[in-house]
Parts: C-alpha cells; structure tokens; sequence
C-alpha cells in the first residue's frame, strides 16, 4: 500500500491533535485513544441514523432495543432526536 504526502500529513495532523506536549509512548496513546473516540462517535451516529430508519420502517421501540442491546428509553430519545445527532441516554440494558 501506498501514501501519499497529503495522506500522511493529514494523519500527523489528526494524531498531534491529541498527543499535546507529550512524546514517546505517552503521545502515542493520547492519539490511540483520541482518534478511537472519534470513530466510536462515527459509529453511534451511524447507528443512531439507521434506529431512526428501521423506525420509519415499521420496527417497534422493544424491537429496537433488542436488537441494539439499549434501553427502551434511549431507543426512544435517538428516535425523538435529529438524524446525526447523538441521543443523550445512557441507561444501559440489564434485562437480559
């Protein structure tokens, strides 16, 4: 595989947003766990974005919340809420 210098320079920009003043091992984790944050953030807007589509589809709030292991009441908080946006509950599902 092959980078360009945009590519990599736009990966040291996003990594030096988290290391701070900080070198070594230390930098390097900063950046991990910063850059994984933005992506799981990616990731629960996705899944926000399609409970709000299977809604619209028909799915029942007990549905949704099986199947993405949440309460019934942030199911209904990302389905009351703009598509994008990330729902504010976070009450987890302990029925199972």
């Amino acid at each position: 595989m092959s980078y360009t210098e945009a590519d990599v320079s736009a990966a040291q920009a996003a990594m030096g947003k988290y290391r701070q003043e900080f070198d070594g091992e230390v930098a390097a984790a900063l950046a991990v766990v910063g850059l994984s944050a933005e992506r799981a953030l990616k990731e629960v807007q996705l899944r926000d974005d399609l409970i709000r589509v299977a809604r619209r589809s028909g799915a029942s709030l007990r549905q949704l919340a099986d199947a993405s292991g949440l309460g019934r009441k942030t199911v209904t908080a990302i389905v009351q809420g703009e598509p994008g946006t990330v729902a504010t509950g976070t009450e987890a599902d302990t029925s199972h």
